[in-house]
């Protein structure tokens, strides 16, 4: 019975009701979405998307459930949107790599498992490997492109290197440095 007196002074415009309800709410949903997920930081985002969703539709939440359960609805929504479209994203990105790879064999280039290892890497790595070794574009000028610092820029391509090679089972001292590790292509 409290809930529904919050719940009315929140449609109302009453921010403290409002509050109040997201603050007894809130630990329920951050579980169920890291239970979802997987993953604490994500779970946290979903569920600050969730009460984002929620304060727009305030007013069509109806009270036929607890309002813990109507969050919870909301959050399991958004999630699946969110795989929805990470699968569309990843079935365009392969598409775009059997495209390339297409491109490079009927023009008699090499299609090297490092560029399907590329393929694989997220872009927070591949990214600047790509304009690093690819490119040959400078650690600062990378930096300056993606708006990170210089020692970011390093990290990420030591680690994605790093990630490739492991996949491609080298260790750190096989073929190529650890300056340029990847064919000029």
């Amino acid at each position: 019975m409290e809930e529904k007196k919050w719940i009315k002074a929140a449609k109302k415009g009453d921010s403290q009701a409002l509050a109040h309800l997201f603050k007894e709410s809130y630990p329920l949903l951050v579980h169920y979405l890291m239970k979802l997920t997987l993953n604490r930081e994500e779970a946290e985002d979903l569920a600050q998307e969730t009460m984002t969703k929620a304060i727009e539709k305030l007013n069509q939440f109806q009270g036929k459930s607890k309002f813990s359960t109507w969050l919870i609805s909301i959050g399991t929504k958004l999630y699946i949107d969110q795989k929805r479209r990470q699968k569309r994203a990843d079935a365009f990105k392969a598409q775009h790599m059997r495209k390339l790879k297409w491109q490079a064999q009927s023009q008699n280039e090499d299609w090297d498992f490092l560029l399907a290892s590329l393929g694989e890497l997220e872009d927070e790595l591949r990214v600047p490997i790509i304009l690093k070794h690819y490119y040959g574009y400078a650690y600062d000028e990378i930096g300056k492109m993606l708006g990170i610092a210089e020692g970011t820029v390093k990290s990420r391509v030591h680690r994605g290197i790093k990630t490739i090679r492991k996949e491609l089972g080298e260790d750190e001292k096989g073929p190529g440095t650890m300056e340029n590790p990847i064919k000029q292509g």
